[in-house]
Parts: structure tokens; sequence; C-alpha cells
């Protein structure tokens, strides 16, 4: 139900995010300057990230090292060139970077409070690129609210 008898209200776009190769790139800016041009105070962001060999992750973004870290672990837990893997025409990166993003998430959801986005003080959105390329990825965003 809405408050204050506001209409309930929807937008959508695309973010092209560009990847240097395997990390974690920062989208909370540009997530951030879409949602203030929709004049919306209260309601719920979600965005898909359209691939899957890359995922989306809310992490910290004070420390840097949180980063490296993520990367190094998630590097030891699914190794490239596994024997294994069937799924190898793509590369020796393609099938571990499948399995990394079906451990991590397709989706997340971020409320919004005030017209901003409902993050903690040191968290930020993140494209999870998991192939060793470059890549141009495409994040969908779709907010509701009023």
């Amino acid at each position: 139900m809405a408050s204050g008898g506001d209409a309930m209200r929807q937008a959508v776009t695309s973010l092209r995010v560009t990847t240097r190769g395997k990390g974690l790139f920062e989208i909370t800016g540009e997530v951030e300057n879409w949602l203030a041009k929709q004049e919306m105070r209260t309601g719920l962001l979600t965005l898909f990230i359209r691939h899957t060999s890359a995922s989306l992750t809310v992490q910290e973004n004070a420390d840097p090292d949180v980063i490296a870290d993520l990367n190094d672990w998630f590097g030891r837990l699914v190794k490239e060139n596994d024997p294994h893997f069937r799924h190898t025409l793509e590369g020796p990166d393609d099938m571990p970077a499948h399995i990394r993003s079906a451990l991590t998430a397709v989706q997340v959801a971020v409320p919004v409070v005030n017209g901003r986005l409902g993050l903690g003080s040191w968290q930020g959105i993140y494209v999870f690129e998991h192939r060793q390329a470059p890549h141009r990825r495409e994040v969908l965003l779709h907010l509701l609210g009023e």
C-alpha cells in the first residue's frame, strides 16, 4: 500500500559495465546517479546481470584488501584447468566462471530510502567478473517505488 497517497511507479534501465578481466568492479556510483534522476523517495531496486559467467554482489567498498581476498579465495575455491570439467570449448576459465557465478548471485535487491540506496556505510554494489578477458556486461535495473 502506498503511503501518503502517492502512486507506485516503475522505472527500468540497463547499465553497460566494461570489466578488465577477473575481479570486482564497483557500480554503486552509476546506480546512484540513475536512481537520483527517478525522483522516487521509497521503493525497491532490483539489479540483474544478464550473463552466466559474471555475477553481482554487495560487498565492502572501504578496504581494497576485501576485494583482493575475495578474488584470491574464489580462485582457490574453483580452479581453472580442472580435468573433471566437460565444458572446455570456451577456454579453461569458462566453466570455473559458471561455477563461481552459481555460487554468488545474478540478482540483488536494495531498498530505496529517502531517495537513496539503503546500503550500509561500507557497502557497495559490484559486478563480479569471473572470466580472464575483459567483457562488456549488462546489468538491468528495475525500480519499483513512489
